[in-house]
């Protein structure tokens, strides 16, 4: 019986040694290491730009439209050519202009004429008067016709203003220096006070560029309005083909308001034209240099998530973690953006196999080199 007792007791403190054994190997495995590729944050110089689709205009353009009526007789300019103030741009005919400003000016003649009698007669019958020896009626009209003479006399000065100015809509002229387009009309055709449209001119140096901003920009570009102290390359052009126009413009001007529905506002840049490279109605790109210049830290963009409208990157700890931080972006320069807040020059970021990261999680890292 003690034999069997002996027995029964080893087998039972076998099967316990056993059954902790299968415990300890039935636990979880430890978590491997996520294997990523990591970079040096590090300052790089910088250039960079905000662009802005933008379409020029000229500071004066006028239609130039007949005032009066008749036929065109001359037309003193080709089609796209330069003109200067004061030029003489079309002529529609003249002749009955001409008859009229000559009857007005034989109507005022013959006003001042008469005013110019009736006033003697004034003065010889005042003198009568004071001797009695003429009645008082009849110096009472005398008076009367003067004041008569004078109100017929200022008709025909006003008859003589407006022939005048009928006369000298006969030839449009220039208001300022420009280019003309391509005319509307040819020699012969009818026109009438308005209509048609006999020409387009357009002002060509310097020539405006319209532009829009969201009204979170406003402050910024305020500031450069106000600033005395500006970069000269701080606004360019940026042609269709790619080509960069070689001056460079100036801020002049902010529009009165926001936009209430857009929630933008509209800017201008003027910019030397002497070579009329720019044409009123093109649409180019605005280039503005940014707060993003000189030495900045720079980080590969695709080392970037956004979460609920954060940026973040993973920064790779001294016990091999990854903490997640939140990070303010600048400007994207190729494949790698500026970041303006959040990230210290020194620090080590994650760039690929983010999307198997968290918070921290063990990382087994690989170096890569800025692209």
């Amino acid at each position: 019986m003690k034999s069997n007792f002996s027995k029964v007791a080893y087998l039972a403190l076998l099967f316990a040694v056993f059954s902790c054994g299968t415990k300890q190997q039935a636990g979880p495995p430890p978590a491997s290491a996520v294997s990523v590729t990591t970079v040096q944050v590090e300052r790089k110089p910088v250039v960079a730009m905000d662009v802005y689709p933008a379409t020029l205009v000229p500071l004066n353009e006028v239609e130039i439209r007949p005032q009066i009526s008749g036929y065109i007789t001359n037309i003193y300019i080709k089609d796209g050519q330069e003109v200067k103030k004061g030029q003489n741009l079309y002529e529609i005919d003249r002749s009955k202009y001409a008859a009229a400003l000559q009857q007005a000016e034989a109507n005022l003649a013959s006003a001042k004429a008469n005013l110019d009698k009736l006033e003697k007669d004034l003065e010889r019958y005042k003198r009568l008067d004071e001797q009695d020896a003429i009645a008082k009626q009849q110096l009472d009209h005398a008076q009367t016709a003067v004041l008569d003479a004078k109100s017929q006399m200022a008709y025909a000065n006003a008859q003589l203003e407006s022939a005048k100015t009928d006369y000298s809509y006969s030839v449009l002229k220039a208001p300022f220096d420009g280019r003309v387009g391509i005319s509307q009309v040819r020699l012969g055709a009818q026109v009438s006070p308005g209509q048609p449209l006999l020409n387009t001119l357009s002002s060509t140096d310097p020539m405006a560029l319209n532009f829009v901003i969201n009204e979170k920009e406003i402050p910024r570009f305020n500031r450069l309005l106000k600033s005395t102290d500006t970069l000269d390359s701080l606004m360019t052009i940026e042609l269709s083909d790619g080509s960069i126009y070689p001056y460079q413009g100036t801020l002049t001007t902010m529009d009165r308001a926001v936009g209430r529905q857009s929630g933008t506002i509209n800017l201008r840049v003027n910019f030397p034209n002497p070579s009329q490279d720019l044409i009123a109605g093109m649409t180019v790109n605005l280039r503005v240099l940014n707060e993003d210049i000189g030495d900045q830290i720079t980080i590969p963009y695709r080392s970037v998530t956004e979460q609920m409208g954060e940026y973040f990157v993973y920064v790779v700890q001294p016990d091999n973690t990854v903490k997640q931080q939140v990070v303010q972006l600048g400007t994207q320069v190729g494949n790698e953006i500026v970041v303006r807040g959040g990230l210290q020059e020194g620090s080590k970021i994650v760039v690929t196999g983010i999307q198997n990261l968290r918070e921290g999680v063990q990382i087994a890292e690989q170096s890569a080199q800025l692209q």
